[in-house]
């Protein structure tokens, strides 16, 4: 095992963890390995531990540790390894966290489907494989990137990504660049590719189903309003599925004794409870001939306005539906932790879309540890902290590192007969200071060699 930070060999909480949710295991048993030299999980943590150095994969591999690092080339072909099951891989490292989870929660408690998308920008690139022109909705604009669409688990104190698509564009037109034309089709690198040229509400249903195969249950499907749709809502319902989505104003008519209403006008007819948030509910037959029921409740950001929940689960109450829509900020929360801490999109710039898969499961495995063990130790700190408290443990390990390294010159120096090789130790050991991190260095006031 090669002397990263979190190598098995060191007792960190990474380590810990690792050993816990068995991830060596995982990446072995869904064929994530490589035939000779370094093992696939010594690359993984290199990988997993980058974005807690500080630093990038360059600075790292140029530094003074990076003779006992994985070369560049060595690191690039993993990301980009045409072979690798990544899904298969974070669908086992999620359940493995997922039935954690159950033997800290009662078998009542609510567990939900949440469904997300977020735009994954690259605004600069110009080459990179099935690149397209995408709707961001933060801002109401087009950019140049993906749409990832996640789906993710939660119990409502924990949140657990489950499966992604990072989806390009439909329309031709949008597209700036296509696939490679030089991959078999038979391969799972082709199907992630034409996956990624789906429409989203049909990419949507693909990920819940893939998830219900792979042991995953819950008992909603919670999502936005671009998603809630009949015809994703028909195809949950298929798979038994309830959804509770939120609903916006479109042309979209609701049969309501015996007459075709849009959302405003049955919300005129209804009488209003004004002494709470939720103001009114009604069950109503959608176009399609489903029953659903309709809750309006009060626009926090606009007191005077109304927002509409649907339910699919016509025996729940208002408060019940509204509680558990609740859930599903957990992934707006998710989406800011990823960008903002584990560098989702920015760690790694390839043109591959293979590369663009591998890293952000990567980081998808990375958000699962950070909640893992905030879950297991009942931390009542927020991920951000957990993360910095991690960048800390790392430090310290590399301060042991430099320590021992430092003993090693040491022993050299003692053993030095001649005084060409004590002369040639003490070079050593001005090199070394001189390849010392500046937080090392910053330790000491006056860190001097002389001879």
């Amino acid at each position: 095992m090669y002397g990263t930070p979190f190598s098995l060999s060191d007792q960190s909480r990474f380590s810990t963890v690792f050993h816990t949710l068995k991830i060596g295991h995982l990446l072995r048993h869904t064929g994530i390995r490589k035939s000779f030299g370094l093992s696939g999980l010594a690359v993984f943590e290199l990988l997993f531990s980058l974005v807690f150095e500080g630093k990038n994969g360059f600075r790292l591999l140029e530094s003074s540790r990076g003779a006992s690092l994985p070369g560049k080339d060595v690191v690039y072909r993993f990301l980009n390894h045409p072979g690798f099951v990544w899904r298969v891989f974070l669908h086992s490292l999620s359940l493995t966290m997922v039935r954690q989870f159950a033997a800290l929660t009662s078998a009542k408690r609510v567990q939900v489907f949440i469904l997300g998308d977020s735009t994954f920008q690259r605004n600069r690139s110009k080459k990179a494989e099935l690149l397209a022109r995408v709707f961001d909705h933060t801002t109401g604009r087009f950019a140049k990137g993906f749409t990832l669409l996640t789906l993710g688990w939660s119990d409502g104190f924990s949140f657990a990504p489950i499966d992604l698509i990072m989806l390009s564009s439909a329309k031709f037109v949008n597209r700036l660049t296509e696939m490679t034309i030089t991959i078999t089709k038979r391969c799972q690198r082709y199907k992630r590719r034409v996956e990624a040229l789906t429409h989203k509400p049909d990419a949507a249903l693909g990920l819940i189903k893939r998830s219900l195969k792979a042991g995953f249950r819950a008992d909603y499907v919670l999502m936005d309003s671009w998603f809630t749709q009949m015809p994703l809502i028909r195809g949950l319902a298929t798979e038994g599925l309830d959804t509770i989505g939120m609903v916006k104003e479109m042309k979209q008519r609701y049969l309501y004794e015996g007459q075709r209403l849009t959302l405003s006008e049955l919300y005129r007819r209804l009488p209003k409870n004004n002494h709470t948030s939720i103001w009114s509910s009604v069950i109503v037959k959608s176009s399609c001939g489903m029953l659903v029921k309709l809750v309006f409740v009060q626009n926090r950001n606009k007191r005077r306005e109304w927002l509409a929940i649907l339910s699919t689960d016509l025996t729940l109450e208002p408060n019940e539906i509204v509680r558990i829509y609740g859930m599903r900020w957990s992934i707006e929360t998710f989406f800011k932790v990823t960008r903002s801490y584990l560098k989702l999109g920015t760690e790694f710039q390839g043109r591959s879309f293979d590369m663009l898969i591998s890293h952000t499961t990567v980081v998808f495995s990375g958000y699962l540890v950070l909640e893992f063990e905030r879950r297991e130790t009942g931390d009542t700190r927020s991920l951000g902290g957990l993360f910095f408290l991690y960048s800390d443990e790392v430090r310290d390990l590399d301060y042991q590192t430099a320590l021992g390294q430092l003993m090693a010159l040491f022993l050299n120096l003692a053993g030095a007969t001649s005084k060409v090789g004590k002369q040639n130790v003490l070079c050593q050991l001005q090199q070394w200071m001189a390849d010392l991190p500046l937080y090392i260095k910053g330790l000491f006031s006056n860190l001097s060699c002389e001879s």
